[in-house]
């Protein structure tokens, strides 16, 4: 027995009408795999809510939510873009993420911010690649959902084989609260298990929704997982397993009651059905949305007293959904519009309103706020304030994602949000000299709006560099660079990110010893350095996890023969090096140092003294410990006709793929794996080729990976003729 505790209501100081709006709102992400039809369903939200009286589509341009013109362009989402509809007596706050792994960020962003969310998942592919990289990503906020199977009139659709690979590959208790009436082409409606009705959806646009009596053809199916939908539930309640031993009818409402709360505790995934395109479906999800999602007042919020670390749980503090707490906000989104900067913001307590000031907790600044919207794509209305649970847009703020506001100075601060490395790096500058303002003031604001992208100079050639998650996030900023700053630019090749690591222990005994008239300099340490294990015995639960530390110091300084204040500098002078190993200039990672011994001079010694001799002891011993290039290597996931399979894999292996899984549904094959990036330029090209244009792909970052002895030397031998 699965036992779930009710969530305590948050006292209030103000009762009525405050109180009742909090418990209304939600704030909800569409989440899914690329091509799901997360776009297209919010476009239906937007209909049948009354928020916009046309259907948007994605394969017109004409679609809301994708208001960029190159997200009209190339038919996909590359920002989140955030509305407020209202359905059944509920405010919903909704966010439309990308589903293409380049832009991960802003499936990041949006998730910290949410209470729930919608899992989209197509009928014929199920679970992908980027669907178990979002429920990670939901899992990381403790973000409860609702699952959607989209797409059923498709050839092939198989919600019952959904919701198996649901629970197989997320390890989530998935079921059924639909089941559908007609297959593929032939899908009509569906079966609503908890209220035993058949639901149709008439009108051109689906938007009447007729109930009947259930199908007789369909009675003993629905009957049958019904039963099952039961039994399921009875796992979080004593009372309905009672009912069902007895052979009674269980109420509805305990029914929606359970199911309320088991979503709440994430301990259950509801799953429905749809074709947003047909235009079918749409409506009992909103009903799921109002029915079974969380408001703001009941998840529970934390953050931790100013100045104290994040790992510190004696330092946490609830946020209570008050609107007269003291004022604690996020800045998870910020944009560039023509009338300043737009920062997105989620309130989780007290109230934000414009021409009040609030303090940035991060940079203790004081800051005011001019002006609050409402957003609804890329047009708003304007608020005087916003209390807690809401998400809205304001002017006159200076910030970084993820910092905190608060209304008392050195109060608290929020969870930051999960931002993966870059991986693919390429050198830009502008073609006309005239226009290199336009393009560091393009680079700073691009690099401002998303963390994912870095932008840094080589100090050795003096080029720009940008950094990011893959080709296109890369091919979009420069796309962008062109379209929005009128800056003609050219770009390198993309160029890996590749990684230094050692492979053995060496012990190192270093002196910096330097003399010039007047005081000199000297310093002297004693130590070792080590490759970090991958993985290392979690203290609390014994459990085997990977290690996340990509460099540790350590100091066993016994005797005073260094003195303690200059500590310090050594730790620095090795992290100062890191950046550029001396085996290719690429990032030294998963290395461990330990000084345990040295020497000081009363009057040459000094921290830079210390700093230099830590710098070459690092840029001597490394050389020594065996050190290998680690390369990124990417999750693939490949779709294409079956006839193309063999020159598919014949092509990946060619490329050091390693193919996991190969599934055939109908005439379409399934290809996972994974494979170098460096492996992959161009390979979007490539598969059109090999499969008549009919191949699609996506990619996201795995793992780093032991470059092969051969490939490394000639890194090596380009790097060094590139400095040559």
């Amino acid at each position: 027995m699965i036992t779930l505790t009710e969530r305590p209501k948050t006292a209030h100081k103000k009762t009525g009408e405050t109180m009742s709006n909090i418990e209304k709102l939600r704030n909800i992400g569409i989440s899914a795999h690329i091509d799901s039809g997360k776009t297209t369903l919010s476009e239906r939200i937007l209909f049948y809510t009354g928020k916009s009286y046309k259907i948007g589509e994605v394969h017109d341009g004409s679609a809301t939510m994708d208001h960029m013109e190159l997200e009209q362009e190339r038919g996909i989402t590359i920002t989140s873009a955030a509305t407020s509809v209202e359905w059944m007596g509920h405010f919903i706050n909704l966010i439309d993420t990308p589903g293409h792994v380049d832009f991960t960020v802003e499936v990041e962003r949006s998730l910290r911010v949410l209470d729930g969310a919608v899992l989209v998942l197509c009928s014929v592919g199920g679970v992908q690649a980027q669907s178990i990289t979002i429920d990670r990503q939901m899992k990381r906020y403790k973000i409860p959902r609702l699952a959607l199977v989209n797409k059923m009139d498709r050839t092939g659709a198989d919600p019952y084989r959904v919701v198996k690979q649901l629970k197989e590959k997320l390890d989530c208790d998935a079921v059924l609260m639909q089941i559908p009436i007609g297959k593929e082409a032939g899908f009509e409606g569906v079966i609503d298990l908890v209220e035993q009705k058949a639901v149709y959806f008439d009108g051109e646009q689906g938007e009447k929704i007729r109930y009947e009596e259930i199908p007789s053809a369909l009675a003993e199916e629905a009957k049958s997982m019904r039963q099952h939908l039961l039994e399921a539930l009875a796992m979080f309640s004593d009372e309905l397993m009672e009912i069902l031993l007895e052979e009674k009818e269980p109420p509805v409402e305990m029914i929606h009651e359970i199911v309320r709360k088991a979503v709440w505790s994430r301990a259950l995934t509801p799953v429905f059905l749809a074709t947003a395109y047909k235009n079918k479906g749409v409506q009992p999800l909103l009903d799921a949305v109002g029915r079974y999602l969380p408001s703001p007042l009941d998840n529970d919020n934390y953050a931790w007293k100013y100045g104290y670390d994040q790992t510190d749980d004696d330092a946490r503090m609830k946020l209570v959904a008050d609107p007269l707490s003291p004022s604690v906000a996020m800045a998870f989104k910020i944009i560039e519009d023509p009338y300043g900067t737009l920062t997105f913001i989620r309130i989780y307590q007290g109230t934000i309103a414009k021409g009040e000031t609030y303090y940035n907790q991060r940079t203790g600044e004081k800051q005011r706020v001019s002006r609050i919207f409402r957003m609804h794509a890329d047009s708003r209305e304007e608020i005087d304030n916003a209390e807690a649970g809401d998400i809205v847009a304001v002017i006159g703020i200076d910030c970084s994602s993820g910092d905190t506001f608060s209304s008392e100075k050195d109060f608290c601060t929020l969870e930051s949000m999960y931002v993966p490395e870059p991986v693919i790096q390429i050198a830009i500058k502008s073609k006309a000299t005239k226009d290199a303002d336009r393009l560091s003031k393009a680079l700073y604001r691009f690099r401002k709006e998303d963390p994912t992208l870095s932008i840094s100079t080589d100090p050795e050639s003096g080029e720009t560099l940008m950094a990011g998650m893959g080709e296109l996030h890369l091919d979009v900023y420069v796309e962008r660079i062109r379209r929005e700053y009128k800056v003609d630019v050219e770009t390198s090749p993309p160029k890996v990110n590749y990684r230094e690591a050692p492979t053995t222990a060496v012990e190192f005994d270093i002196k910096h010893k330097k003399q010039s008239g007047g005081s000199g300099q000297f310093a002297h340490i004693v130590g070792k350095m080590k490759p970090i294990p991958e993985t290392k015995t979690d203290e609390k639960t014994g459990e085997t996890v990977p290690v996340t530390e990509t460099f540790i110091f350590e100091e066993k300084i016994v005797g005073g023969t260094i003195p303690s204040n200059y500590i310090p500098a050594i730790e620095k002078g090795f992290r100062g090096s890191l950046e550029k190993g001396p085996v290719a200039g690429f990032p030294v990672v998963g290395l461990s140092i330990l000084v345990d011994d040295g020497s000081f001079h009363a009057v040459d010694s000094s921290d830079l003294a210390f700093r230099i001799c830590a710098q070459t002891a690092l840029r001597e011993t490394f050389p020594r410990m065996k050190p290998t290039l680690l390369e990124p290597v990417m999750r693939l996931e490949i779709e294409c006709p079956s006839n193309f399979q063999g020159n598919v894999v014949g092509d990946l292996n060619s490329r050091r793929g390693l193919i996991t899984v190969t599934e055939t549904l109908g005439a379409v094959t399934r290809i996972e794996g994974e494979i170098p990036l460096a492996e992959t330029f161009g390979y979007s090209t490539t598969l059109r080729s090999m499969t008549q244009g009919q191949g699609t792909f996506s990619m996201e970052f795995s793992k780093y990976k032991k470059v092969p002895n051969s490939i490394q030397e000639t890194i090596i031998k380009e790097r060094k003729e590139q400095k040559g």
